[in-house]
């Protein structure tokens, strides 16, 4: 459960892939939204697969220890036509969702069609559309960078919207 002590919460949104996982901090209070921090767990291309998913669990640990989120959001897997790929993003969610159920925290799910809605209102809306929606919602100068991390910030409004 979210606290209900405070008007305050932390929402962490991921973005996750085992080359790069996006991640998006927001506090919200009452209808107001406010950036905390935004980034990438990166792992390099030539390590193992197995080292790649155990990296993304020590660096998303470290996050959900100093940053403290009351919830996480997490993009639901949409259909991918390389199986390869979906694959490795499935194993990349699964690591998130046994760091988070470790951490002990409400995990939030949200299609792509939610995320764009609940950022844009238009379900349909391009990735730059989407990106536009997520600085000025967050009253930010320019478009967080990289995409993977402005992805998890959508993430997170999307669960800040439906919460």
């Amino acid at each position: 459960m979210l606290k209900t002590n405070s008007n305050q919460r932390i929402i962490l949104g991921i973005d996750p892939g085992t080359a790069i996982t996006g991640f998006g901090l927001i506090e919200v209070a009452g209808q107001t939204l406010r950036l905390i921090r935004y980034g990438c767990i990166t792992t390099p291309a030539g390590m193992a697969h197995a080292q790649r998913l155990l990296c993304i669990h020590t660096e998303l640990k470290k996050i959900i220890v100093a940053q403290k989120p009351d919830a996480v959001a997490v993009e639901k897997l949409f259909f991918y036509n390389n199986a390869k790929t979906a694959s490795a993003v499935g194993e990349a969610r699964g690591v998130v969702s046994l760091t988070v159920a470790q951490a002990k925290l409400p995990l939030y799910e949200f299609t792509p069609l939610q995320v764009k809605q609940a950022v844009s209102a238009y379900g349909k809306a391009s990735k730059l559309q989407v990106q536009k929606m997520v600085a000025m919602i967050l009253k930010l100068k320019e478009i967080p960078k990289p995409d993977d991390a402005a992805d998890a910030l959508a993430v997170a409004i999307c669960c800040a919207n439906s919460l």
